[in-house]
């Protein structure tokens, strides 16, 4: 499994998942919404930490930079 996701990327899924997570322990995301945002959360969350996202392999993208890659 090679990491196809850059560190500009990792850090705005990890900020997405912080203010989706923020949203629902505030109140502001509730219901099944709020589910639905924190399994998103999750999901970018551990995208973020493995560096590979498999929704780029399959649309053949990769935003890791060439010095990068594994």
């Amino acid at each position: 499994m090679k990491i196809n996701m850059g560190s500009t990327d990792r850090a705005i899924r990890l900020l997405v998942a912080a203010v989706l997570v923020g949203g629902y322990f505030s109140g502001i995301i509730v219901g099944t919404l709020g589910i639905v945002a924190l399994i998103v959360a999750a999901v970018f969350t551990l995208t973020t930490l493995v560096g590979f996202c498999p929704l780029y392999t399959i649309l053949g993208i990769n935003t890791c930079s060439r010095s990068a890659k594994r």
